[in-house]
């Protein structure tokens, strides 16, 4: 049922998306009525601006229906400038196209809030009278509150634009930095203290540079953690990006070395095998269904990395020890609780990439996934962490989901 209604979420944001593309085009063939001279006819305007709307959609998306592959990695500067152009104007159009639906509700609910009023009123003083939705007994607005209604329209419109424009030029390259102290009951005391830094999600493309990826390599180097995990999907929708992602990201450094698993976007590109190699070649492991003890004084964490799924996981648990799971999927999570799972890190939503996280972090697109947006989350038995990741995917822009590198310290119970 729950899945239903997953799906039934997913097609409304679907049809809104629709819908407001057929919206602003309608409101972009108005404004060339009124300010393009000479008065040009409706429906040579309606063609342009659906010719344009068409050619910026099939080179973004030429493989639209086929998966989820938008277009392979382009570095070419005209293909970025059309790529950003086109994922500016459906975030910024989709969100306004919401705002213009909630304000037109919340200003249809007053209207007849106000004609009920008015209709009580006059029954009230006697009065024989049918009054109209359109027609209230009300004082007219004033010519100085029209144009502020009118200004505020236009704001409220422009906001979401706003809002996108800073997501693709800012908000997807503003790394943050998240320091955790995480608790674990079986916490040796070798590692009261132990750093660990997890990197997820690098995405490479045009949109998300080997350069960007570098500087994270960098800001982590410099928090100096002792162990440093991946959580998957290093490449975008190109296989010939993995060995530059590969090497850039053999410049992390940790004493008690880099590990890794994989993500979705491996399996869909099938780069499993290949990326597995490369990594191995610059002495980084992955693990696939496999754990990696990490040793110091005697005494030892357990680290197992899965792809896909937690099949085989059980015999890869170690009783009496901390054990920590790298899963690209947070939906693991749970799984992992039952199978005696200390710690899970996880990726794979990048915090929605469109978020109102300020608000509450269920606010987010990816909550229409996973009950595990970002952040940390804990049951009893187990705790799990939600990486942000570096890049992001399907469209170059985030708000309110800052790229994020995590650093945890290991604690024992107070």
């Amino acid at each position: 049922m729950e899945g239903l209604s997953e799906g039934l979420i997913i097609w409304a944001v679907f049809l809104v998306l629709v819908a407001s593309q057929v919206f602003w085009i309608h409101c972009l063939v108005g404004l060339g009525e009124r300010f393009i001279p000479g008065k040009p006819r409706r429906a040579w305007l309606a063609a342009i601006v659906c010719l344009v709307y068409v050619f910026f959609f099939v080179y973004s998306f030429p493989s639209f229906g086929v998966g989820h592959i938008p277009r392979a990695a382009d570095p070419r500067l005209p293909s970025v400038l059309i790529v950003g152009a086109f994922s500016w104007w459906l975030v910024g159009s989709w969100a306004g196209f919401g705002l213009v639906i909630v304000f037109w509700t919340v200003d249809r609910v007053w209207r007849a809030a106000a004609w009920v009023y008015s209709c009580a009123r006059e029954a009230v003083a006697g009065q024989a009278a049918d009054p109209k939705p359109d027609s209230i007994a009300l004082d007219p607005p004033s010519a100085a509150r029209r144009r502020f209604l009118e200004q505020t329209a236009v704001a409220l419109r422009a906001a979401p634009f706003v809002a996108a424009a800073y997501g693709l030029l800012y908000g997807r390259v503003n790394v943050q930095v998240t320091h955790r102290r995480i608790r674990l009951a079986r916490l040796p005391k070798a590692f009261e203290g132990f750093r660990i830094a997890q990197l997820s999600d690098f995405h490479i493309s045009p949109f998300t540079t080997a350069d960007q990826i570098g500087r994270c390599v960098a800001t982590t180097n410099q928090l100096k953690p002792d162990l440093v995990v991946m959580t998957g999907d290093f490449v975008a929708w190109d296989p010939e990006a993995q060995g530059e992602v590969v090497q850039v990201l053999a410049g992390l450094r940790a004493p008690y070395g880099v590990f890794g698993c994989l993500g979705n976007h491996e399996t869909e590109t099938q780069t499993e095998e290949s990326i597995t190699r490369l990594f191995a070649a610059q002495g980084i492991r992955i693990l696939r269904q496999e754990r990696a003890p990490i040793r110091m004084c005697g005494e030892a964490l357990n680290l197992i990395g899965v792809g896909e799924d937690l099949q085989g996981a059980e015999g890869l648990v170690m009783p009496d020890t901390v054990n920590i799971l790298l899963s690209h999927h947070p939906d693991a999570f749970d799984r992992a609780v039952e199978l005696g799972i200390d710690l899970t890190l996880a990726g794979h939503t990048h915090g929605g990439q469109l978020s109102l996280a300020f608000v509450h972090r269920d606010l987010s697109l990816s909550r229409l996934e996973t009950p595990y947006v970002s952040g940390w989350y804990e049951k009893p038995g187990g705790q799990l962490y939600v990486n942000r990741g570096i890049g992001n995917t399907g469209f170059p822009i985030r708000f309110g989901s800052r790229p994020e590198i995590a650093i945890f310290e290991l604690a024992r119970p107070i």
